[in-house]
């Protein structure tokens, strides 16, 4: 995912100079604003909302800690690095209580600070990804489950689940045996098994009936799933289950 990087110093040989490795060196970034100084900061973080920030600490009209604080006061939260050549412990305490993720001391090589903000970029852009991914996979599971349950008496197939959900047909196989720990067949007859063992359980229809009702085509497959899931064939369920 491209992401916007806004960059922070009053040292403008520094700062071009990171500009222009960062670009050279990865594409990563899709936006990178320059600020060279703390208050037009603040103004390009509250107008483009950047995901990552490079901050140096000493910088005329605001710090880079007044920027971490204007950015806090503003509901926004992009992943902060501060870049400073003071080796003071309150400003990296006051960065890490506002939640700065690396607190790097000058001088530090461009290249050094590109492999952290790239880290950094995987370790928390890619985790949210990864979170939306999953929020989505399950989504289409529960909406995969749930037609399964209305029509897992009728004939359907892998295909048609997968033409239900708008994916491919191997997406929805990769999605039942991550989710599932099983195939789709697999997982369509175990349903099918479960509501057979609610009609054996009744005991008003004959075994065939019950094979129809809940799917199968063949008493003889119907018999076959059975005794593989119960590990018993529908007449001994039957007989246990009076």
């Amino acid at each position: 995912m491209p992401l916007k990087l806004l960059i922070a110093d009053d040292e403008e040989v520094i700062r071009n100079g990171v500009v222009k490795y960062v670009q050279l060196h990865t594409e990563r970034f899709e936006q990178i604003y320059e600020a060279e100084d703390g208050q037009e900061a603040v103004d390009l973080m509250l107008a483009y909302q950047p995901d990552m920030m490079l901050l140096d600490v000493q910088m005329p009209q605001k710090t880079g800690i007044n920027v971490m604080e204007e950015a806090k006061r503003a509901g926004l939260s992009p992943i902060a690095v501060i870049l400073s050549g003071y080796d003071e412990f309150q400003y990296a305490q006051q960065a890490i209580r506002l939640g700065a993720k690396e607190y790097l001391l000058k001088p530090v090589r461009a290249k050094d600070i590109l492999e952290c903000l790239m880290r950094l970029a995987d370790e928390y852009i890619g985790v949210e990804e990864n979170e939306h991914k999953d929020v989505s996979q399950n989504q289409l599971v529960k909406k995969a489950e749930e037609y399964i349950l209305e029509h897992y008496m009728e004939s359907i197939t892998l295909n048609e689940i997968a033409e239900k959900l708008g994916v491919s047909k191997g997406y929805v196989s990769t999605l039942f045996t991550q989710n599932k720990q099983c195939g789709f067949v697999d997982y369509l007859n175990g349903i099918r098994v479960e509501r057979a063992c609610s009609y054996l359980e009744q005991n008003y229809f004959k075994i065939y009936e019950i094979a129809y009702k809940v799917g199968f085509q063949d008493e003889k497959y119907f018999t076959k799933v059975f005794k593989k899931i119960k590990a018993m064939s529908p007449k001994e369920y039957r007989m246990q289950n009076r």
